[in-house]
């Protein structure tokens, strides 16, 4: 028997392991996909995925059923990732975005041309400032400002990592399609 949505979000208020388990299956791909976006590697996006996972179960009782469940859902995994970048941050050392300012320009629409499994994987490649704000901007839909206020920076530098992170993409891209561009 298929549980539905408010059976699953009841079953998981009263801690049943059925409708946890129930919760996970309907959900764990996308929210899987979400983790992947932010992390370096799947060992990292794995243990986003694992701890946002623990936070849904110990706070469902915060959904109170306004809007929709699975957006609720995804709000916690990008804060889960956005908070395992700023510990992160703190702990590792990065390398200097402006060492990835270069530019190659095309009049290939070079984007258009590639699955959503390279684009991720290319995405995946990008420095990890660039990175969030490209995911937090082109695929959750957040704005600067809003961006700004997450990752604790100023609403120019929200634009001017976007702004960077798209021309270093098309770089990447460049590369990855057009190998013989690469050395030039």
């Amino acid at each position: 028997m298929k549980l539905t949505e408010a059976e699953i979000i009841e079953g998981c208020l009263k801690q049943k392991p059925a409708a946890q388990e129930a919760l996970y299956k309907l959900y764990s791909a996308r929210l899987l996909a979400i983790c992947t976006r932010y992390a370096h590697t799947s060992f990292e996006a794995e243990d986003i995925f694992q701890e946002a996972f623990i936070k849904v179960f110990k706070n469902i009782d915060q959904y109170k059923g306004q809007g929709s469940f699975e957006g609720w859902l995804k709000h916690i995994f990008v804060n889960t990732a956005i908070n395992h970048f700023h510990k992160s941050k703190k702990h590792n050392n990065h390398q200097d975005p402006e060492d990835y300012a270069d530019t190659v320009t095309s009049d290939t629409d070079i984007i258009g041309s590639i699955s959503a499994d390279e684009l991720t994987t290319v995405i995946s490649k990008l420095p990890e400032g660039y990175r969030m704000v490209f995911n937090l901007y082109v695929v959750e839909g957040f704005n600067h400002k809003e961006i700004a206020d997450m990752l604790g920076i100023s609403e120019g530098t929200s634009k001017s990592q976007y702004a960077k992170a798209k021309a270093y993409l098309k770089k990447l891209l460049t590369q990855l399609r057009y190998p013989h561009y690469a050395d030039e």
